[in-house]
């Protein structure tokens, strides 16, 4: 292939959104170079390609000469650029780098993070015809990998006396909800612990609270790991619900029955069946019931068989 040592993998689900062209801030603390697009013509054996400059300053000859060697190598036959053919199996073989299913229940999108010493090539995928094959976005190594350290933080959202709502995974959303109650969904990414952007907007963190005190307007988080919706069974009355995230309260289960363990059975089915956890049922019950932004509403806050894990840590205390 080439005579630079290369390690590859799957990219992250953090590193996703760098597969991707980001903001202006995001793009200069991260080293990011630029971006090259390229698809493989209508027959599948091509490679018509553009660079897209961010930061010519970054882009040195050693950055040059390596990138030409690592996409040239990754052409040679028997390496995922070959050709068409050569990207679909691939992708195929390699499940775990698909960012999942679209609209219409097909995987698009496969994402590999290529490191070398001092370089880092965040490679998006697409192995359709009549689509751009690669986007190859890349980075100072060191300067991305600082920044994803610090985001692993999250997001803090805070009251405007610096009292610590909730926070949030990078990337995630947050639902403001007006005081005339009109719903808008906002995808927040992690600038650092007292800068956020909210869409296309940059806000200080105590900012963007005394703006939402200001306006009478309340923030819904929207967390990544909590499903869209999920079945569960009403504590109070055993009946079966649906639950929506980020709605108030629940929905009457289609199905309900009057016999709770066969409500239990057939939310157990269904949650199983669409890929819901125990611990991802537990947390939506919670935010349900006690708001989106209590820790109860964070999957994290349980463990496998949906138990919260401050919990047993003090039955046990009271055990001894």
């Amino acid at each position: 292939m080439n005579d630079t040592t290369l390690y590859i993998r799957p990219v992250t689900l953090p590193e996703r959104s760098y597969t991707y062209s980001q903001s202006q801030q995001i793009s200069m603390q991260t080293g990011f170079i630029g971006y090259l697009r390229a698809d493989m013509d209508s027959n599948g054996e091509g490679f018509f390609s553009s660079w897209n400059d961010f930061r010519k300053d970054l882009k040195t000859q050693a950055f040059k000469d390596e990138f030409d060697e690592v996409i040239n190598g990754f052409r040679d036959e028997g390496y995922f650029l070959h050709n068409r053919a050569a990207l679909s199996k691939y992708c195929n073989s390699h499940p775990e780098a698909s960012f999942g299913k679209d609209s219409l229940g097909n995987e698009r999108e496969y994402g590999v993070r290529v490191n070398t010493d001092q370089y880092a090539y965040l490679m998006r995928l697409n192995p359709h015809k009549g689509e751009y094959n690669l986007y190859c976005y890349c980075y100072v190594r060191e300067w991305l990998d600082r920044h994803l350290k610090q985001a692993e933080r999250g997001i803090r959202f805070i009251t405007p006396h610096y009292e610590e709502k909730f926070r949030l995974q990078d990337g995630d959303k947050i639902r403001i909800t007006s005081s005339w109650g009109e719903k808008n969904d906002r995808t927040c990414r992690y600038i650092d612990d007292y800068h956020l952007e909210v869409g296309n907007n940059l806000y200080h963190i105590c900012e963007l609270a005394e703006l939402m005190e200001r306006n009478g307007a309340e923030i819904t988080p929207l967390r990544s790991s909590l499903p869209e919706s999920c079945h569960s069974v009403l504590p109070s009355s055993g009946e079966l619900i649906v639950i929506k995230r980020g709605e108030k309260g629940y929905f009457p289960g289609e199905f309900s029955s009057v016999d709770e363990t066969e409500n239990r059975i057939f939310a157990d089915d269904r949650n199983t069946k669409n890929g819901v956890s125990k611990a991802q049922e537990a947390a939506m019950l919670a935010g349900s019931m006690f708001g989106w932004d209590a820790p109860a509403a964070d999957p994290k806050n349980y463990d496998e068989n949906g138990t919260p894990i401050q919990m047993k840590q003090k039955d046990r205390g009271a055990a001894r």
